[in-house]
Order: structure tokens, then C-alpha cells, then sequence
């Protein structure tokens, strides 16, 4: 499949703005009938597929919302499904979902397959190794409407939802460093991420806030699954100098984390201190249960759902970017 056709195409063919192509599209009354037809001829020469029909019947609607994440069976991205079903469904519109497995090529692949026209909109959390967002910018110029959430791609002028993931990591180190720990270790997430680097920044700022070592050795990047964590956490343990606490930049991290330290005889808590990230329903069933920030999941399904229909609703909604956020929640991984 070649790329989307895109209403700058169109401006460049006629020797306009793009502006003027957009206004035209949606019929608003400061174009002129003339340049109107000019541009309408020129979306069906060009096989223009708006999320409208050429006659310019913006209020047309397929009542179908795409939603592309990375997982399913994911406690997190489970949630925010429900949250966007809940919104959804009210307001009678269709989900397809679409699983890139975090994979960029699969997520490239289905965002070129995609029937835009028979879209009203996409919600959309990128994949984690994924630094190419034209794809994306490209079913935008075609007049559907897309929302991050959780993965946001900065470069993209669109509507985002996320948590608060500065905040909600500085939280989680100072919880930390006020229960005794002062060795403190990072089990980050994939290093292109944004907010990867939000949370690698609460850590490294809370840590400079008490005057607290900052080694680049005990900062380590890789992937979200426990056997990440597994992993990771096997890697600071067979440092000469270790630390004695970790911070997981989520729950399934943290608790590959457990599972390493339990095999080296390390009492979790007493020795060492874990901190994850999401609340995950498994933080309360491991042995000692997980300390971790709690993510609004369900909430940001819900905005970014909220979100969307705006823009079906109204072409030139102003995009907006949210913030929601997190709550500590202390358990006996980090109790002494």
C-alpha cells in the first residue's frame, strides 16, 4: 500500500494552503464556492480518503473508534480498554482493536492497513522502540482524528493523556529514602520512551534532592516483562558495589526484581527495598507484597476516549494534553 494521500498533497497540486484545502473540506463559510469544487475535484482525482465523503458531509459518521496499544493481556492497558469502552459504548460508537505486540514494524503495518474511512477516530499508545511517528501524522492529514495515551509521541501536535510520571517516580524514590534506603537502583523501561525518561528524571532529581549517589551502573534499561526485571536485577547483584534498594519502572519489573533477590537469599524489605509502578492485581499477591505507584488507568481511558469525540465532534477542537496523577501505595517491600 503507497502512503496516504494527504490534504497537503492536495494544497501543492492547486497551488494553495493547506489551510484553505482543510477549510474547503469541512465547508466552512469563508471559502468560496469556486475554490470549493476546485478542491473537491482534486480530493477524488487524488483518491483523498477523509473520514467524510467529497461532497463535504462532515457530520457523516461510521461510529467506529480504532484503539492500537501494544498488549492486551496487560493489567494496565486491560484497564484502559474499560475506561474507553465505557465512554464509548455510551455514546453508541464501535471498538477495533489493534495489538502491535510492541513491535514498531507490526504497529507500521497496521496503521497503513487501516480502512481510514471508515474510521471516526483512532486512540493509540506507541510501540516502545518505535522513533518513526510520520505514519501516524499521515492518517491525521487524511482528517481522522487520533488521542495518545500512556505512550505519547511528543513530535505530533494531537490530544494526549498520560499519568504523571515525573511526579509519581520522584514520589516513589523519596518514599525510598525516608524508610532508610540510600543505595538506589533503576530498572528503567526502554531508553526512547518519553516517558521512560520522566520517570529516569523523578529518580535522578530525587536523588540529587537528599544528596544521594547517583551511579550509572545502577541504572539499567530494557524492556517492561518480570523477565526484564528477572534480569536486571541479577545485573546490579552481581555488581562489586550494590545497592540497596530498587526502583521499577513498573510492577511486572519490579517483581522479576523479587524473584532474582529471592534466589540469592536476599530478604526483600530488611535488606533490600522494591518500589514498582502501576498497581498491578499481582502486587498484593507476591510475597512480601509490592509497594507501587498507582496509575489512573481506568481515568485515562475514560479522557482519552472523552477526548476523541471532541474532535469528531468539532474539527478544530484545540488539542489538549492531560495529566493525571498517581498514588503511593505502601506495602512491605519497603518496610525495614
Amino acid at each position: 500500500m503507497g502512503r496516504f494521500v494527504t490534504i497537503k498533497d492536495i494544497a501543492k497540486k492547486l497551488n494553495i494552503s493547506v489551510s484553505t484545502v482543510s477549510r474547503a473540506l469541512r465547508d466552512t463559510y469563508d471559502v468560496n464556492q469556486e475554490t470549493r469544487e476546485k478542491v473537491l475535484a482534486m480530493a477524488s482525482e487524488l483518491n483523498y480518503r477523509p473520514n467524510f465523503n467529497a461532497t463535504g458531509l462532515v457530520n457523516r459518521s461510521s461510529h467506529n473508534l480504532a484503539v492500537i496499544l501494544p498488549f492486551v493481556t496487560n493489567y494496565y492497558f486491560s484497564t484502559v480498554i474499560t475506561g474507553i469502552q465505557e465512554v464509548a459504548y455510551e455514546q453508541d460508537y464501535n471498538i477495533i482493536l489493534h495489538i502491535t505486540n510492541d513491535d514498531p514494524e507490526r504497529e507500521l503495518s497496521i496503521v497503513k492497513n487501516l480502512a481510514v474511512s471508515n474510521l471516526d477516530g483512532l486512540l493509540i499508545a506507541v510501540s516502545s522502540d518505535s522513533d518513526a511517528y510520520s505514519h501516524f501524522q499521515q492518517v491525521i492529514d487524511t482528517g481522522v482524528p487520533i488521542v495518545f495515551f500512556d505512550r505519547v509521541p511528543d513530535a505530533i501536535h494531537t490530544s494526549k493523556v498520560m499519568q504523571d510520571d515525573y511526579n509519581g517516580a520522584f514520589e516513589a524514590v523519596e518514599h525510598l529514602i525516608a524508610k532508610g534506603y540510600r543505595k538506589i537502583a533503576h530498572i528503567a523501561g526502554p531508553e526512547g520512551l518519553g516517558f521512560t525518561q520522566k520517570r529516569k528524571k523523578g529518580y535522578l532529581d530525587a536523588l540529587q534532592k537528599h544528596g544521594l549517589p547517583v551511579k550509572e551502573q545502577w541504572i539499567i534499561h530494557s524492556g517492561f516483562s518480570q523477565e526484564n526485571g528477572q534480569s536486571d536485577a541479577a545485573k546490579l547483584f552481581s555488581l562489586k558495589q550494590r545497592p540497596d534498594a530498587i526502583f521499577a519502572a513498573n510492577d511486572r519489573k519490579a517483581i522479576g526484581a523479587m524473584i532474582a533477590l529471592k534466589e540469592q537469599g536476599i530478604q526483600i524489605g530488611k535488606q533490600v527495598g522494591i518500589i514498582g509502578f502501576t498497581n498491578d492485581p499481582a502486587a498484593t499477591i507476591v510475597s512480601p507484597t509490592l509497594s507501587t505507584i498507582a496509575e489512573p488507568a481506568f481515568e485515562i481511558g475514560k479522557k482519552s476516549c472523552e477526548l476523541l469525540l471532541k474532535h469528531i465532534g468539532k474539527r478544530n477542537f484545540i488539542p489538549e494534553e492531560v495529566t493525571l496523577p498517581g498514588t503511593l501505595i505502601e506495602r512491605e517491600s519497603t518496610r525495614r
